[in-house]
């Protein structure tokens, strides 16, 4: 019998994969795969000169993904910039782009969907630390900006501290002289 022509096996079918060939996960399977994964430390800093997404779930292990201004499609399928070879992430599943300075995530209608900290989105703005899931395969973002002493934030603060010391130390010398 033909698999399209029996309701039955064209559900449990569908229940297996997707339209791209991704395999279809239940909300409480993707918490409970994603809850035994392991965690990292939220000030682990990016790469000196770029944002990175860092493997956080077991099959994402060790990765790391620089990021670049631009967009940059993530998915399964080989000429995605990011190619994350898991059956639960779609072949196009989402993109990354640099909008003004902010990272923003974006999910291009994925079998899966895209979350950002256990919510899932259309698309987000990123910031250091989110948690980011395609399917099972968990991220973390890391930007510079929280890293000790990185990031222009730091740079900027230091400065502003460091003129204000300076008048104030040659607004006395003026003063006592």
């Amino acid at each position: 019998m033909n698999n399209h022509a029996d309701p039955s096996r064209r559900g449990a079918h569908a229940r297996t994969s997707g339209p791209q060939g991704t395999q279809l996960f239940s909300a409480e399977e993707l918490r409970r795969h994603t809850a035994s994964g392991p965690h990292y430390d939220a000030l682990d800093r990016a790469s000196a000169n770029r944002p990175v997404l860092q493997g956080a779930s077991d099959s994402m292990e060790g990765k790391r993904f620089s990021l670049r201004a631009g967009r940059q499609t993530i998915g399964r399928h080989e000429e995605s910039d990011i190619v994350i070879d898991d059956l639960s992430v779609s072949s196009s599943h989402a993109w990354i782009m640099n909008q003004n300075g902010h990272y923003v995530i974006m999910n291009t209608l994925s079998t899966n969907g895209t979350f950002v900290n256990d919510q899932r989105v259309h698309d987000a703005v990123l910031k250091h630390g989110d948690r980011i899931r395609f399917g099972q395969a968990e991220f973390v973002f890391r930007t510079r900006e929280n890293g000790p002493l990185g990031g222009l934030r730091t740079l900027r603060i230091v400065a502003g501290v460091l003129v204000v010391a300076g008048l104030a130390a040659l607004a006395w010398w003026l003063y006592a002289h």
